[in-house]
């Protein structure tokens, strides 16, 4: 028990017991300290304390102070316990808060988590879709033809189906594999090769991204001339001629 239970301040029943113990105390002293030989005034008052407060009497005055001072402990006892029991109550109710707060939380975040991965499906499977509903184009020189033009209007190189096939035609009469050894291109060893016979410098300077980087591959030389007519004539529809 701590120092402050101690120091509660007594009942007034307590006040009362605890004076009265003292009283007959210091009657009983008085009376036992008396000489034989004093006055009878004295000897009759000694007298007359030892049969008002018999000790007796002092004991159950005692006993009954004693009793209620350990009742008063042991309310002080309870009431303490009940504050522990509260105060735990409460620490358990705040864990209990906190373990809900934090299930929530993490509940949030998967579901965020979630989320984010469906969209991420989504647009895969859009891009999939998209892919799979792009045109496939016939292996032939319409084809070809058809591919480059797409990749030159998503690329913004001018040129027209006509002003392509006109080219091909003259140069290379449709033969992707068509290789040029004869004139001053082979002789300085970069024959013009290809759909629309262009020699590799400028088939790596104009080659477009995303197509193969082959002078071989009809789709690829198609778009690298056109690119390099563009840029030189403004269009593959302006060459008429060798270029």
């Amino acid at each position: 028990m701590s120092k402050k239970s101690h120091s509660r301040a007594l009942t007034k029943r307590h006040k009362v017991a605890i004076a009265g113990v003292a009283t007959l105390g210091a009657a009983a002293l008085a009376f036992s300290a008396v000489p034989s030989n004093a006055e009878t005034t004295t000897s009759e008052a000694a007298s007359s304390a030892a049969v008002a407060y018999s000790s007796e009497q002092l004991k159950d005055l005692q006993s009954d102070v004693t009793e209620q001072l350990a009742d008063t402990s042991l309310q002080e006892q309870a009431a303490e316990a009940a504050a522990a029991k509260k105060a735990a109550a409460e620490a358990a109710a705040d864990a209990v808060a906190k373990k809900k707060a934090a299930a929530q939380a993490a509940a949030k975040k998967k579901a965020e988590a979630e989320r984010k991965a469906k969209e991420a499906a989504s647009r895969s499977a859009k891009r999939a879709a998209v892919k799979a509903a792009a045109p496939k184009y016939a292996n032939n020189l319409d084809g070809w033809i058809k591919h480059a033009l797409a990749i030159m209007d998503e690329k913004n190189i001018p040129g027209t189906y006509n002003g392509l096939y006109r080219n091909i035609m003259r140069e290379s009469s449709g033969n992707p594999n068509a290789i040029n050894n004869w004139d001053i291109n082979a002789i300085n060893g970069t024959p013009s090769i290809g759909l629309l016979q262009i020699i590799k410098p400028t088939f790596d300077a104009y080659h477009v991204e995303g197509t193969v980087h082959s002078q071989y591959n009809p789709v690829a030389n198609i778009v690298a001339a056109a690119n390099y007519a563009a840029d030189k004539y403004g269009s593959i529809d302006n060459v008429n001629g060798a270029y």
